[in-house]
């Protein structure tokens, strides 16, 4: 693994910021390992980490919203977590894949950690941001996967209730260990009916979280924008904080890509939200 050093990052993100974006990504395919390998910032760590970088950037004019993406359970120190809780521009939304609801499973994925360190990651950053979005990822049909570990998976995801589950049915790939030592060993049929009852349930649950947020005003940045009904309207989509994504009407004139606007949820779905546009009773951050 290796880290961008922040100044290169926090000088990329200026130039971002100058040509008019909103809102930033830091990407990795385990973020949360960012540092390990950078000279410490603060006197109490090793390394610098995540929490320092969003802190390096985090006030850099016209930045508004902060993501990052992937996030890996070993690597999501409380340090980092807390830190980022503190971070206003930091947005609320986490992917952190989970793969398998089966400890023996995740064994055999090479994961490195079990249900209970991966629930117990889930649950500090509720305790921290309540209002989180967390999406997650699953792999059915892996090699080897008896019907009673993918049950494990379901009771996972009915119990945990994520936002948003990716679920894929597994297949080999040329070079993997699994496909040189773990014979692909699950029906095309099963896999198949495993996807569809992920699916199925994840669906109900989304769409049960999703009727909170009825009747509520969110933060929505604007990020497309089409001719709506009438002259005077455009049908604009956005994402909340929690990555929620937003269909909604707003006025045509004054309501651009780039903008963030606050919209009133009028129907909620499992997928997406609708909304009007309405009046900011606050500064949205700049």
């Amino acid at each position: 693994e290796r880290s961008r050093s922040i100044y290169d990052i926090a000088s990329e993100v200026r130039a971002h910021i100058s040509r008019g974006v909103k809102e930033v990504t830091l990407l990795g395919q385990t973020v949360e390992a960012y540092g390990k390998d950078q000279p410490p910032i603060s006197h109490n760590s090793k390394h610098a980490d995540l929490y320092d970088l969003m802190a390096s950037i985090h006030d850099v004019p016209g930045l508004s919203r902060i993501r990052a993406l992937t996030s890996y359970p070993p690597d999501m120190t409380d340090r980092i977590l807390e830190g980022m809780a503190e971070l206003p521009k930091v947005c609320e939304a986490y992917s952190l894949p989970v793969q398998s609801g089966d400890d023996e499973i995740l064994t055999k994925m090479r994961r490195g950690y079990n249900i209970k360190e991966f629930v117990n990651r889930v649950e500090k950053v509720r305790h921290l941001m309540p209002d989180a979005g967390i999406s997650t990822d699953i792999i059915v049909g892996s090699p080897g996967e008896t019907d009673a570990q993918f049950q494990n998976t379901l009771k996972l995801i009915t119990e945990l209730r994520f936002d948003k589950v990716h679920v894929a049915t597994y297949s080999e790939r040329p070079g993997t260990f699994a496909a040189r030592f773990q014979p692909d060993d699950v029906s095309a049929t099963e896999k198949h009916d495993r996807l569809q009852a992920i699916e199925e349930t994840q669906r109900k649950i989304a769409l049960e979280i999703n009727q909170n947020l009825m009747g509520k005003v969110v933060e929505v940045l604007v990020e497309h924008s089409k001719s709506g009904n009438t002259s005077k309207e455009n049908r604009l989509t956005g994402r909340t904080r929690s990555n929620k994504l937003v269909h909604f009407n707003g006025p045509a004139e004054t309501t651009k890509i780039g903008m963030m606007v606050m919209v009133k949820i009028t129907t909620t779905g499992a997928w997406s939200l609708q909304g009007q546009q309405v009046p900011s009773p606050i500064n949205v951050r700049n």
